[in-house]
Order: C-alpha cells, then structure tokens, then sequence
C-alpha cells in the first residue's frame, strides 16, 4: 500500500475557495437535484454496472449509508479499470480491495454527488482538476475517509 502523502502548506484554504467556487457554478446549473439528473445517476449506475460485471472478480454487494444512499461494491476489479484507489460511476463503487468503512462512506458522497448533478457530474469531477486537495468533489466526500490525506488522530487528554 503506498503511504498517503503530507499535503503542501496552505492546502486547506485553497480547498475551501474550491468548494467555494464550485457552490457559486452551482447557483448556474439547471436542474440540479431533479428528475433530470436522477435520470442521468440511475444512466451512470447502469454503466458502472456493466463495467462491473464485465471485469469484478471479487465480491459485488450492496452498502448502504445511514441517509438510505445505496452503493454497489464490485471488488476485485484489474487495477488498469479505474483510476486511483477506486471511482464511483452513478452508485456504482469499483475498486481492487481500497473498500474499507472510511473509503464506503467517501464514496457513499460521490453517489450522492451523482444523484444531485446526474451525468453532468464526470464534466464537472474533469473540470474541477486531476489534484484532490482542489477538487471539490473529493474534498466535499472527505479528504481523509478517501486516503488523500493523512488522518488525524485524536489528542489524548493531558492528566495531571
């Protein structure tokens, strides 16, 4: 497994005038939360789906977050099938094996973000840039749940 990088200084004001900018796009995009980009989410699932299937060779189930959001796992997939650790086409999540609870709940977002922009959501994941820590849909589903930055551990109380 390779070590999450520390990210650059100043990272996490530049992360915030991404999902800044993105929320300003949004105030310009029609049809956003509706019937139309639903559409397009179950359109996406149903081609995550059948990537899937074609290349899974491990378990393919179904997760479900506490909102009722629901994610189909297909594991084992071959590495060169999707980019990074993993990608969320409509509710669809394929991986290898990067499915662990903090990584389920990341992607449970991008299936969310699916449902709310429809197949607007692969132009705009383009356009919002190759680097997570500016991307605003990976840090809009948590940096940290997905292995972009380090996490960071609770301080414990000082006793005296």
């Amino acid at each position: 497994m390779t070590p999450i990088p520390t990210p650059p200084p100043g990272w996490e004001a530049a992360a915030e005038r991404a999902v800044a900018r993105g929320q300003l796009l949004d105030r310009w995009l029609p049809l956003l939360d509706s019937p139309v980009s639903r559409a397009g989410s179950v359109i996406g699932t149903a081609i995550g789906f059948v990537w899937g299937f074609l290349w899974s060779t491990g378990r393919v189930r179904v997760h479900r977050g506490a909102d009722s959001t629901v994610l189909y796992v297909f594991s084992g997939m071959p590495s060169w099938t999707f980019p990074r650790g993993g990608v969320c086409v409509g509710a669809c999540y394929l991986t290898a094996t990067n499915d662990g609870p903090r990584v389920l709940r990341h992607e449970l977002v991008h299936a969310r973000q699916w449902r709310r922009y429809g197949m607007l959501m692969p132009l705009l994941y383009q356009l919002s840039g190759r680097n997570p820590l500016g991307n605003r849909f990976e840090i809009e589903a948590g940096l940290a749940d997905g292995n972009y930055i380090p996490r960071q551990r609770p301080k414990r109380a000082v006793s005296r």
